[in-house]
């Protein structure tokens, strides 16, 4: 199969880029971090008017009615830019449930929430009974729970929430106390399995396209730094070992990019394989961007362990990502456990 982005996807991300190389500058995104929300309405604001939020929302609810494809570009340049908004959670997650879910009321809540999210007027939480705490839960205006197999959407002046830290002073994690009720569900039985299942593999894969472009940046800042310092006379960037670290980042970068837009692909076209290949991809950027996190440690040194430099910003966001939806480990057993299951060896 031959792959490539078009010229649209690639130049929406350009104009993406350009936006975040002048509004999120490592300043912006410690301010953010420092402010109440952990982002900035302005700039989700901005989002909303290049188009972003709504690429994934259909066009008759005024969005642009596009896939994971045409996002992932943007996904892995918000993981670049060390984007501080919710853009994963409310346009890779949330709104393809609320598009795909068909339980009672359900065209009461797209019609209610998914114009809102295409103007950037809402932000949406995702959260699973797995975990602990909801990723921007106090920073939503919907949050879409799953409790004993049913899948809600509940307001959050409906929750009580109790804040919990995170190394990303972005994400604003919250444990959820809320109420089921038949006014907030959104699936149930074999149709909360399927929703939910997908919801997982969009996860896997988005969040491993955000961890593609937290693994680059923290290459380039790097091979920056590198070239900056000097010991014994010379730019460390000369020396054998410092030039092995960088390049074996750079290769687990090279080798999880193309499992990454694969997944996408295959969620787009119902591929039947597309939850390995979500976990496959997941996997590899994970291990891309951890590793790009621990070789930027080496190579800094000392510098690297204080918040006063920039890079710790984007070590603690591949720290946090890793984990998220399911770490490495955990992906490359569902590779072995579906492959075994097809009947591989």
């Amino acid at each position: 199969m031959h792959f490539a982005f078009d010229e649209n996807q690639l130049e929406f991300r350009s104009q993406l880029r350009a936006l975040t190389d002048k509004s999120c500058t490592p300043a912006d995104i410690r301010e953010a971090w420092a402010s109440e929300r952990g982002w900035s309405p302005s700039r989700w604001a901005a989002l909303a008017e290049m188009g972003v939020l709504g690429l994934t929302v259909p066009e008759n609810y005024d969005g642009l009615g596009l896939g994971l494809v045409d996002l992932v570009l943007l996904l892995e340049e918000a993981g670049r830019s060390g984007l501080p908004e919710p853009l994963l959670e409310t346009t890779a997650l949330a709104v393809p449930v609320l598009r795909d879910a068909g339980g009672a009321g359900a065209e009461q809540r797209r019609a209610r929430w998914l114009g809102a999210i295409a103007a950037g007027d809402a932000v949406v939480a995702v959260g699973t009974a797995s975990m602990p705490a909801v990723p921007g839960a106090g920073r939503a205006d919907l949050l879409l729970l799953e409790r004993g197999g049913e899948l809600h959407a509940v307001e959050a002046a409906a929750t009580r929430q109790t804040a919990r830290r995170s190394l990303d002073g972005s994400r604003r994690p919250a444990e959820v106390a809320w109420e089921p009720a038949p006014a907030t569900l959104l699936a149930s039985g074999g149709d909360a399995v399927g929703v939910l299942a997908s919801l997982a593999d969009r996860a896997a894969m988005g969040t491993g396209a955000v961890l593609l472009g937290v693994a680059d940046r923290l290459i380039t800042m790097t091979a920056a730094y590198a070239v900056e310092r000097v010991q014994f006379g010379r730019p460390i960037g000369s020396f054998q070992a410092v030039k092995h670290h960088l390049a074996n980042a750079l290769i687990r970068l090279e080798f999880a990019r193309p499992a990454v837009y694969r997944s996408a692909w295959s969620l787009d076209h119902g591929d039947p394989e597309a939850s390995r290949h979500a976990s496959m991809a997941k996997a590899l950027a994970a291990d891309a961007a951890t590793g790009a996190a621990r070789m930027a440690l080496q190579v800094h040194g000392a510098i690297g362990y204080t918040e006063e430099h920039d890079v710790q910003l984007w070590m603690k966001r591949a720290w946090s990502l890793a984990a998220a939806w399911g770490d490495a480990p955990t992906h490359r057993a569902r590779v072995l456990e579906r492959i075994l299951g097809a009947g591989g060896h």
